[in-house]
C-alpha cells in the first residue's frame, strides 16, 4: 500500500498523508465488494427461490453500504471537530437545498420499519397501482396494472415512485393482513325470468369456483386480526337480489386471489352461461326502449 501510496502522491501532486487517505479508502472498497459477492455466492448455492435471493442481495448492499461509510468516513473525519460549526451551517444549507431527496430518505427509513407494503406486494398509491417489484433508497418500483388494461392484469410498464410519497398520498395494500379481496359479477336478468332459480344456479357456480377460497381466508383473518381492528364476517360466496330498469339484478360476491381476479372472473361467467343455457325460462336482460303510437293505438282500440 505504501508503493500505491507513493505513486498517487507523485502522479496527483498530494501530500503523502492523502495519498494514504485515498489509496485505504479505495482498498476498503474493494475489499467490501469483494466480500459481498462472495458472501452472495455461498447464500445463493444454498437458496433458490427469487424472493429470498431479492432479499439477500438487498440487504448485502445495504449492509455493505453503511459499513463502508462507518469504516472510510472514520479514516477521513479525524480532527474535524474544529470545523463543527460549518459543518453544522453546511447542513442546514443542504437540508433545505436538498428537501425532496431528504424526504424520499425519510419515506425509505418509514418503509422498513413500519412495513407498509413489501416486495411483492400489490399496492395503490394515488392514481398508481401495481406490484412492488423493487425498493431503493429514494424510490420504489411498480410494475403497473389496471390503466387501460381490465380486471387489474399488468400493462407491462414499471412505475418509479418516490418514497416520500408515502407521507402525502393514500396507500392501499391489495394483500397486507390477508391476500384475498372480494369481487363481484353483476348478471341482470329479465322481470319474466325464475329468479329464485337463477339465484340458486348463481350460488352454486360462485361456491364451485370460490368456495376453496373460504377456508384459507378465514384463517389469515384470525392472524391479521392480531394487528389489525379486524373482525370477521361472512366469507363464504354470496348472491344478492336488486331491481333494476331492464330487470332483476343479481349480484354475485366471492373471494379471490388479486393475481387471480380475472382469470376468476372468466371462470365464473362461462360457468354462468352454460348454466343458464339449459334453461328456458332464464333470460339475461339488457337496456330496451318502447315507443307508443298514440294515433295507432286509438285505432287499435276503435276496431276492438
Amino acid at each position: 500500500m505504501a508503493s500505491i501510496s507513493l505513486w498517487l502522491e507523485n502522479t496527483l501532486g498530494q501530500n503523502a498523508p492523502l495519498a494514504y487517505k485515498v489509496t485505504l479508502s479505495l482498498l476498503l472498497v474493494l475489499a467490501l465488494i469483494f466480500l459481498r459477492r462472495l458472501f452472495l455466492f455461498f447464500a445463493f448455492r444454498k437458496v433458490e427461490d427469487v424472493r429470498q435471493r431479492y432479499l439477500w442481495r438487498k440487504s448485502s448492499a445495504y449492509a455493505t453500504f453503511f459499513l463502508g461509510i462507518l469504516i472510510i468516513g472514520s479514516s477521513w473525519l479525524e480532527g474535524v471537530r474544529a470545523l463543527s460549526t460549518f459543518l453544522g451551517l453546511l447542513s442546514a444549507g443542504l437540508a433545505i437545498a436538498l428537501r425532496e431527496p431528504i424526504v424520499n430518505l425519510a419515506g425509505w427509513a418509514f418503509i422498513l420499519w413500519r412495513r407498509p407494503f413489501e416486495v411483492g406486494d400489490r399496492v395503490q398509491i394515488g392514481d398508481h397501482r401495481g406490484d412492488v417489484i423493487d425498493t431503493r433508497i429514494f424510490q420504489f418500483s411498480l410494475l403497473e396494472i389496471g390503466n387501460w388494461v381490465d380486471a387489474d392484469q399488468s400493462t407491462g410498464r414499471i412505475i418509479n415512485i418516490p418514497n416520500g410519497k408515502v407521507f402525502t398520498e393514500p396507500l392501499a395494500n391489495y394483500t397486507l393482513g390477508f391476500r384475498f379481496i372480494w369481487d363481484e359479477a353483476p348478471v341482470l336478468i329479465t322481470f319474466e325470468s325464475d329468479w329464485e332459480k337463477a339465484k340458486d344456479i348463481l350460488r352454486e357456480v360462485a361456491n364451485r369456483h370460490a368456495e376453496v377460497f373460504t377456508q384459507s381466508a378465514a384463517q389469515q383473518v384470525r392472524q391479521a386480526a392480531s394487528r389489525f381492528m379486524i373482525s370477521i364476517g361472512e366469507l363464504s360466496p354470496t348472491v344478492y337480489t336488486t331491481v333494476r330498469d331492464s330487470g332483476v339484478l343479481l349480484t354475485v360476491r366471492y373471494l379471490v386471489e388479486p393475481e387471480k381476479r380475472r382469470s376468476l372472473s372468466e371462470a365464473v361467467w362461462e360457468d354462468i352461461l352454460r348454466q343458464f343455457a339449459k334453461h328456458t325460462d332464464i333470460d339475461l336482460a339488457y337496456p330496451t326502449q318502447r315507443f307508443f303510437n298514440l294515433a295507432a293505438e286509438e285505432k287499435t282500440q276503435d276496431k276492438e
